[in-house]
This record gives C-alpha cells, structure tokens and sequence, in this order.
C-alpha cells in the first residue's frame, strides 16, 4: 500500500490534512481552525479539474467533515448519499458518535466494498499486535464496531491499534473516493 500523500489531492485537501489526526474511537472535539476552510468546500472547488462521480466528491466532502470531528456536518453529506460508499461513510460516523447499532446497520447496507480488502491486508501488516477478533480471512466491519466497543475509553494497546485502524480505514475510504470522483 502506498503511504497516503495529502498533497496529492491538492492544496485544500494538503491544507486541511497537513497534521496528521490520530482519529478518536469516540466523537472527539472539532478541529474549529479548519472549520471556515471546511465550510467554504464544495466539490467544484475540491475538484477543480472536474467531476466523474458528483456522489464520490461528496463523499470525499463527508470524509473531510469527519476527519475534523464535525460528525453533524459529516452525517448531513453522507445520509444524501445513497451508495456503498454513502453507506461506508454513515457507519464509521455512526461508530465515532457512538451508536454502535446504527453503525452496524449501515456497515451491513455495504456489502463488499473494493476498500475492504485494502484494509484487510493493510491491518494485517501492521506493526501492532492485531486484535482478537480482526484475525479473519477478511475485513467485518461489525466485529470492528464491536472490537471498538469494547476498547474506546480503555487507554490500552487495543485501544491505540482500534485508533490507527481507524486513521487506515480513513486513509484508505478518501483516496478511493478521491479517485472515484476526479475526472
């Protein structure tokens, strides 16, 4: 997996991104020095050179919004998407929020996505041990909601690799939006 390079979206996305977030398991605190930035997005001004998939930008508008912990304004984009990757981007707010059931709802509304694997294989090489539960032959979301769960609040090691999976499924979710959407 190549490393995720913020200023390969851009300079509003490199802007937005410069300081890497270790993403909260719950809801965290909004990041207010990106809020006029965030609120001045559109996808015609994300994507300059053109839109393939207008759903795609939006949902790279979602993943930005969330990045930042401003779940409200995540849930307003991501809830008028309605896609897979709409969908993908629903649970993990509903999982930060934490309505753990609602983001199982949504997860299940997935099905299989092409990121999936990706993380899989990208969980599996990490350098952490891997969460009991996470050792299958593919990525379940839902035993992620579990496994998150379970260890937000804890402060321990699982706690620590649930948040760097969390940055992974990020990472991994806007780049493929990302490509998705640009012309």
């Amino acid at each position: 997996m190549p490393p995720f390079e913020p200023k390969s979206f851009g300079p509003l996305v490199a802007e937005l991104l410069q300081v890497e977030r270790l993403p909260e398991l719950g809801p965290g605190r909004p990041n207010k020095a990106a809020k006029s930035l965030l609120q001045s997005m559109s996808v015609e001004r994300l994507f300059p050179g053109g839109i393939r998939d207008r759903n795609m930008a939006l949902a790279c508008l979602a993943g930005l919004w969330l990045h930042h912990d401003f779940l409200h304004e995540s849930h307003e984009i991501s809830q008028e998407i309605h896609t897979p990757t709409g969908s993908f981007w629903h649970g993990i707010m509903h999982r930060r929020e934490p309505d753990y059931g609602n983001a199982k709802y949504w997860f299940r509304r997935v099905g299989q996505h092409p990121v999936y694997l990706p993380l899989y294989e990208a969980v599996s090489t990490m350098s952490e041990a891997i969460p009991d539960g996470l050792n299958r032959a593919k990525w379940d979301p839902c035993v992620f909601v579990d496994l998150v769960e379970r260890a937000t609040g804890s402060g321990d090691d699982v706690e620590n690799a649930c948040r760097r999976i969390q940055l992974l499924e990020w990472q991994l979710l806007f780049a493929w939006c990302w490509e998705q959407a640009k012309k």
